[in-house]
């Protein structure tokens, strides 16, 4: 029987992967819009991503696999390209295509080899152009004169040594954001909000105010959500920052103070990823200030959600 094969580039596979760690959605439809990408193309590059190792698959359900997934929550390409190197590297349509590409020094017919061999259900010019898009991203690969590539000489050590530097800022920030959020930060789930306050402190830091804002605006979601859970409230419906603290402020179990603070959150987050607004006719740059101040932002509110369920009044 062939073995399928799925197309899809690199930075599909990297989006894609990195939303099944982002987010509670985990099938094809709530990846598609989360990523922006047709569903189709998100379906093939979450299956080229299963098939690689890096995330499993139940029933169309996807999770992770790998821990290096959740190192793609970076701002820092090289580590992206690190973790989706070491995923290639043992991936083994990519390692016959590259004994092949060895023996003839034509990536044309080392897919078509690669095809043979697997007996690949797709044809050659799928498996070259998503193979090239893979080892070309993470630099496994290097163009060179018409249909030749050159194999990169980067050890394993050399790709583990991007992925410490890179696990050493994930520490530093991750406890910088522990001490933001106080006293009360046992309460708070560290994979559903901590890891992503931490995702866009880094983004903040490195100037993509847009991701900061998307990656914290998760994590304030999945702060909600947990807090409807705790005190019994009825959320079902309401979609988004805004009208899950509306719910919270409707059931009596927080003050106008905190409602407010919520809805600078709630709009700044609708801002960076609603698109064109249609008081503008444009869609809102999110700049590097406003990306760093809504993590501090977010921290707080967290804070003082926290502090006012435990009596406290603090903000």
């Amino acid at each position: 029987m062939p073995r399928p094969f799925f197309q899809a580039t690199a930075e599909q596979v990297v989006i894609v992967s990195e939303a099944i760690v982002s987010f509670s959605g985990n099938h094809a439809a709530a990846v598609a819009a989360f990523t922006d990408l047709p569903e189709a193309t998100a379906n093939s590059a979450l299956k080229l991503a299963v098939d690689m190792g890096l995330l499993s698959e139940n029933a169309g359900h996807f999770n992770v696999a790998s821990p290096l997934c959740k190192l793609l929550r970076t701002p820092q390409d090289r580590e992206k390209a690190a973790i989706l190197r070491i995923a290639l590297e043992s991936y083994e349509p990519y390692q016959v295509f590259q004994e092949e590409l060895d023996a003839t020094d034509n990536v044309t017919d080392a897919a078509q080899r690669t095809k043979a061999k697997l007996d690949l259900e797709c044809h050659r010019e799928e498996v070259k152009a998503t193979l090239l898009s893979l080892a070309t991203y993470c630099g496994a690969l290097t163009p060179g004169q018409g249909n030749s590539y050159s194999r990169d000489g980067k050890g394993l050590a050399a790709l583990f040594d991007e992925l410490v530097a890179g696990s050493r800022e994930i520490a530093d920030a991750t406890q910088t954001i522990r001490q933001e959020l106080g006293p009360d930060v046992a309460l708070v789930d560290h994979g559903q909000i901590i890891q992503p306050i931490v995702a866009g402190l880094r983004h903040a830091v490195a100037g993509a105010g847009r991701e900061a804002v998307l990656q914290v605006g998760i994590a304030v979601e999945n702060f909600l959500t947990a807090t409807a859970t705790h005190h019994g409230t009825n959320i079902v419906g309401a979609n988004g920052v805004n009208a899950k603290m509306d719910r919270l402020v409707q059931a009596g179990h927080y003050p106008s103070k905190l409602h407010n603070v919520c809805k600078y959150l709630g709009h700044i987050r609708n801002a960076a990823d609603h698109g064109a607004d249609t008081d503008i006719g444009a869609p809102w740059d999110i700049s590097t200030q406003t990306g760093r101040n809504y993590v501090f932002v977010a921290a707080m509110f967290i804070r003082a959600m926290l502090a006012h369920r435990t009596g406290s009044h603090d903000i």
